[in-house]
């Protein structure tokens, strides 16, 4: 601003000469300048009122921007400059103002609608991968046609390939629901009500390896998020998964909540491909409310043992490995389990933790602890009983 030019500062505000002089326009504007005007320190509701900010912005009624000083200009340019900024969602994919998310920006989704989309999508290409059913032979063979457990019955297979074709996919990051899905379970973990990015360190807080949760899927792919929407979008499991997760995060228990997340939904996967839920499925004619409650069981399960036997990230291979033996061999029994702590969740009796104080912060070294997985032990392991 011209630091010549006079000061329109007055009790009573701009004389009516001034105010025709301004909206006039400005084109006429003296070169001498005694003639330019300071509106530094006059309200923006004052300049409104009295027409001057329609006179420094309408150039079509004849106003030429020569005859105003160079700061008013940039001012002038920068406002104009303010609806032409866009947002940066480069660290964000999946944020209201990304195109990948502009159908339902920032809401939850429910493991119905995010089955119906896997229902709904192209998915023969992964198909193509599955093996629905061991292969025995020999003495195997002839033991499993003896003792079981059955066979799961012919109309059910189209459901139990749809389970394991989920299985072959992978983290999708140019998929607006595979971004929900991440979003959905990061919210109901953390109670945050804000989208976050879909690489960042803020994974390793929910119990991933790393900043990108697409690495840590190998063995059960997209089942294993889809797992673990059901447990936090599913009211009756919900309760449960907070304090699993609260537990994941003692101040000496710690385990990464979704790698052993993953580890249960490898166990699931390895049991319904050995017929281990066959007889559950025919008895239901169901196939994935079954494998859903048999992980939540599962975890269930792991969750007790980790608390009541105080293990620890050291013994994490181990109580996998004798769960999985366990969770094969006696699936009813898990699932009554189930049954009976949800029933007593809905009285408000159920608890995992109990009285134990299990929010306290991580270990400085947990993080360079190594999680060991079900796929990690080497054979000789198989034997070695924990539960």
């Amino acid at each position: 601003m011209n630091e010549n030019a006079p000061s329109l500062h007055a009790d009573k505000g701009l004389k009516d000469g001034q105010v025709e002089r301004v909206s006039a326009g400005y084109s006429s504007y003296d070169k001498d300048t005694s003639a330019a005007v300071d509106f530094r320190g006059i309200p923006i509701s004052e300049l409104k009122n009295r027409g001057i900010l329609q006179a420094l912005t309408a150039e079509a009624n004849g106003w030429e921007p020569s005859g105003v000083s160079t700061e008013v200009l940039r001012a002038q340019e920068e406002w104009e400059a303010v609806e032409t900024i866009q947002p940066d969602t480069g660290l964000f994919p999946f944020a209201p103002e990304s195109p990948a998310n502009s159908g339902q920006p920032g809401q939850l989704v429910s493991f119905g609608e995010a089955l119906q989309h896997f229902q709904t999508v192209d998915l023969s290409i992964f198909k193509k991968r599955i093996q629905p059913t061991i292969r025995r032979t020999g003495l195997a063979a002839l033991r499993h046609y003896l003792f079981g457990p059955p066979k799961l019955h012919q109309g059910l297979w189209e459901e139990r390939d749809l389970v394991l074709t989920i299985a072959q996919c992978g983290l999708d990051s140019q998929d607006p629901m595979h971004g929900r899905i991440l979003q959905t379970i990061y919210k109901k973990l953390t109670g945050s009500k804000f989208d976050c990015a879909l690489h960042g360190d803020h994974w390793e807080d929910l119990g991933f390896q790393g900043a990108n949760p697409a690495t840590d899927l190998r063995g059960a792919g997209f089942l294993a998020l889809l797992h673990l929407l059901y447990l936090v979008m599913d009211s009756k499991t919900l309760l449960m998964a907070q304090e699993i997760f609260r537990l994941s995060h003692h101040h000496t228990q710690q385990f990464p909540f979704c790698l052993m997340s993953v580890n249960i939904t490898r166990i699931t996967i390895q049991a319904l491909r050995e017929e281990c839920l066959s007889r559950e499925c025919n008895r239901q004619q169901k196939v994935i409310p079954v494998v859903n409650s048999f992980y939540a069981a599962t975890f269930l399960r792991l969750a007790h043992v980790w608390r009541t036997q105080q293990k620890t990230i050291l013994d994490s291979g181990f109580v996998l490995k004798d769960l999985e033996v366990l969770a094969k061999k006696s699936p009813r029994r898990l699932l009554k389990t189930l049954d009976m702590y949800l029933a007593q969740v809905s009285k408000g009796q159920a608890s995992l933790l109990g009285a134990q104080k299990c929010s306290g912060p991580q270990g400085s070294h947990s993080k360079d602890l190594t999680f060991t997985g079900v796929c990690d032990l080497q054979p000789h392991s198989e034997s070695t009983g924990l539960i």
